[in-house]
């Protein structure tokens, strides 16, 4: 595919997706796209290598930590300069029978279905009392292009949802604790409908909480958090680019019922520069020399991130001629530098003095054509144009 997508809108699955879910997201897209079932199909095994791409790196603890920090380029390595290796992956597909589809379909396992206590896949629905995760954080972070490559540490201030210290995230009033919702039992849900299929919503009373709270804490109103400012010192590494996500494990939101808190994504943009252009890894530079510097060649001084680099200059040189200078330009999350391309810009003298104009008409008046071969070849190719269009012309 021309374009990566992101593993996990791949997968369908969210940031926060347990290894257990991202297991089964990919079982079901492998079943569905395996080229087995769609031979010949080339755009099934394209979305088959893909989903297999993706759940190669957010199955792999490191590799997904590396892919939440850095994206694609986190973990372009682990795949090599011509992608994904299809034929190291069919291990992912070993495991899936029956049984793990009808799960992926029906939520659970075929004793759930049925009522049965055999189901080698029965699942237990989740307990709403018990604690929970806090919510991920993203925070878009503008950053200049010498602290892309060079790295930097910046303080980052938000406000987030935090734990309230009066009452430790319970939500009640001190002496006082929750009680069991008795619409749902604590369940959290309750049941409508009748006979085979049956549909489970949360508690209207509850929320879905499974519990309610009758004495809440004043300060957080029975929420159990608060509003909290939060200062952050971030070290950003020298390599990024726009689009680099650095992520911060438990700098999220607080979890409740002294669940973890979520993580903080920090989004970097990096600004436009004035003399550097990026491509990746690599960067692009106008240099602008003389007439007489390029006509004649010699030594000239290239800014690279480093300093100055000396490029020496064959004489003849025109506008738009590109150098390259290996390993002078980004450096990489991979390790290493990119290239550095330098384009040559012939600037035209301006504000002549009168000696200055005396001189160069003087140069001007030694010049033939043959010192300009390339104004000669294009002036041949006009003539033929010309030839061609008239000679069609006395034809009609």
């Amino acid at each position: 595919m021309a374009t990566k997508r992101d593993y996990y809108v791949v997968l369908g699955v969210s940031k926060t997706a347990s290894a257990d879910e991202i297991k089964k997201a990919y079982r079901k897209l492998a079943m569905q796209f395996h080229p087995d079932r769609n031979p010949n199909d080339k755009d099934a095994a394209e979305k088959f290598k893909e989903a297999s791409e993706a759940y190669e790196v957010l199955s792999d603890e490191a590799k997904r930590q590396r892919y939440d920090q850095y994206g694609h380029e986190g973990v372009k390595s682990s795949f090599g300069s011509g992608g994904f290796d299809f034929g190291r992956d069919f291990t992912h597909m070993q495991d899936i029978d029956l049984q793990d589809i009808l799960g992926s379909v029906f939520g659970g396992g075929l004793g759930d279905m049925f009522g049965g206590g055999g189901g080698g896949g029965r699942r237990r629905s989740r307990n709403p009392n018990e604690p929970q995760r806090g919510n991920d954080l993203r925070f878009d972070l503008e950053i200049d292009f010498e602290e892309a490559a060079f790295g930097s540490e910046r303080q980052v201030d938000l406000t987030v949802n935090d734990t309230c210290e009066t009452c430790k995230g319970a939500g009640t009033a001190e002496g006082s604790s929750r009680e069991s919702c008795k619409q749902c039992n604590g369940h959290g849900f309750v049941v409508q409908g009748n006979g085979f299929f049956q549909m489970r919503h949360a508690c209207p009373i509850c929320n879905g909480e499974g519990s309610i709270v009758k004495n809440p804490c004043r300060k957080c109103q029975g929420t159990g958090r608060i509003k909290a400012p939060r200062h952050i010192t971030l070290k950003i590494p020298k390599g990024v680019e726009t689009g680099s996500r650095l992520r911060l494990t438990g700098k999220g939101e607080s979890g409740s019922r002294g669940g973890e808190h979520g993580d903080l994504y920090v989004v970097l943009h990096v600004r436009d520069h004035e003399v550097f252009e990026r491509h990746g890894d690599d960067l692009a530079c106008n240099v602008h020399v003389s007439p007489v510097l390029a006509t004649l060649g010699g030594d000239i001084d290239v800014p690279t991130p480093e300093g100055y680099a000396r490029l020496k200059l064959p004489a003849g040189t025109s506008t738009g001629k590109v150098f390259r200078l290996r390993d002078k330009g980004m450096p990489s999350l991979q390790g290493g530098n990119g290239d550095l391309h330098v384009r040559i810009e012939v600037e035209v003298p301006q504000n002549l003095g009168s000696g200055q104009r005396k001189a160069l008409e003087a140069f001007a008046a030694t010049l033939t054509p043959d010192n300009f071969p390339e104004a000669r070849k294009f002036q041949k190719q006009t003539d033929r144009f010309f030839e061609r269009r008239d000679a069609l012309r006395r034809m009609k």
